[in-house]
């Protein structure tokens, strides 16, 4: 395993660490002009926060991450921008000796959206992809939190016997429609064959929650709020999935803490955000501070929402709170309140609607369906890190077989585990 460390000081300097068996170490440094021409590269291809339609209709279409040959550039420039060819030798030593290694990279505020699984990492070698190697091929990636935000003691770990499996999925956000802008991102509950699937399997072990009498009637649920949440995961839960809405703060706020999770809370909910129309969403500040800014018998945030040990948010910009020098967003609080990993998004997710509607994919492709069942496939094994990065390797093979945008990084690659 490597550790990797990366801090902005005008330059991007770097350094590695080896542990687990393998020994040595290495810094890097990046000229500031070389890092910010590869930010903004990866920027302009991804859809930026509130640009909506067009803005998603661009990344899938004309952006880098819409075309193989663009993205094999973006991926190079990427990679001779950050990326130290001496680490990359070092990991095929250590890979031949022992395997495919673990990276554990903990990025600063200004790459924290850089997907490194797609690093192009040199020519290829014999199993390789020749010509087009990427981090991914030779490694397994996660992205580590920050020190001062891992788990300071004072949060429950969760009972060992917990069997529960949390299903938050596509909730409905009170005073928005299907069709709006916090509305359905997985289209109608019993449409979709693989997600009806993936929740029969989960009630069949008697371990889903809620228990639902049919599959269907997990999705679109209007009693899924911050206190429903909090009764499950205080009664003790193993995992939770959450698929649906997250909305981020402006990294120009300086304000990570006021990232949002959006249940079916309405008006009426307590909590430290303002409301929405008849909806007030749950913060990170919320799951941070938990009622103590509220009333005199208040408890910390670890203690309202202890989170279990695998948690996943598939939604927009859910590990966006790297990207700010004080982390203290949805991610970070899971941790901090409990969780040994988080799988989040790096940048705004494509919907399988806007893969059919604004790149013309068949409407029997679901491409967020098969990351979402990724996601929970990989947190019910016992190397989730691992189980994710095969599917992400298989992925990128399709990607470079064929270069259909239903195999674009511009959705896997934005996903990754974050760990202590």
């Amino acid at each position: 395993m490597v550790q990797i460390r990366l801090a902005d000081a005008g330059d991007l300097y770097l350094t590695w660490t080896w542990t687990r068996g393998a020994q040595g170490f290495g810094t890097g440094h990046a000229p500031v002009e070389e890092v910010d021409q590869a930010v903004r590269a990866l920027t302009a291809a991804l859809p930026g926060a509130g640009e909506g339609a067009e803005g998603m209709r661009r990344a899938l279409t004309s952006g880098a991450l819409a075309g193989y040959d663009a993205e094999r550039r973006l991926a190079r420039v990427l990679g001779e921008a950050l990326w130290p060819p001496g680490l990359t030798e070092q990991i095929r030593h250590v890979a031949k000796r022992a395997g495919r290694p673990l990276v554990r990279i903990q990025p600063s505020p200004r790459v924290a959206q850089v997907p490194w699984e797609l690093l192009a990492v040199g020519e290829g070698g014999a199993g390789e992809s020749a010509g087009d190697v990427r981090l991914i091929d030779l490694a397994d990636v996660v992205t580590t939190a920050p020190a001062s935000l891992r788990r300071t003691g004072t949060a429950p770990r969760p009972a060992p016997d917990a069997e529960a499996v949390v299903l938050v999925l596509d909730p409905k956000v009170p005073g928005f429609r299907a069709d709006s802008p916090l509305g359905s991102v997985l289209g109608r509950p019993a449409s979709d064959p693989a997600l009806l699937s993936l929740v029969r399997d989960r009630l069949a072990t008697g371990t889903a929650v809620p228990s639902v009498a049919t599959p269907a009637e997990a999705f679109r649920r209007t009693d899924l709020d911050r206190d429903w949440l909090s009764g499950v995961l205080r009664t003790g839960a193993r995992r939770l999935l959450y698929v649906g809405h997250v909305s981020g703060a402006p990294v120009a706020s300086g304000q990570s803490e006021d990232g949002t999770l959006h249940l079916c809370c309405g008006p009426g909910t307590e909590g430290l955000t303002q409301t929405i129309r008849t909806h007030r969403p749950l913060s990170a500040k919320d799951l941070l501070l938990g009622t103590l800014p509220l009333r005199a018998d208040g408890a910390c945030g670890a203690q309202v929402w202890p989170a279990p040990a695998r948690v996943a948010l598939i939604a927009c910009e859910s590990g966006g709170d790297l990207r700010f020098a004080e982390s203290f967003g949805l991610a970070s609080a899971m941790i901090h309140n409990g969780a040994d990993l988080v799988t989040a998004t790096r940048w705004v997710l494509p919907t399988s609607l806007a893969f059919h509607h604004l790149a013309g994919v068949p409407q029997s492709v679901r491409p967020l369906t098969e990351a979402v069942i990724a996601v929970d496939a990989a947190h019910e094994h016992p190397d989730p890190v691992r189980h994710l990065g095969s599917w992400q390797r298989q992925q990128a093979d399709r990607w470079r077989a064929g270069g259909r945008i239903e195999h674009s990084p511009l959705l896997w690659a934005a996903l990754t585990c974050i760990v202590r």
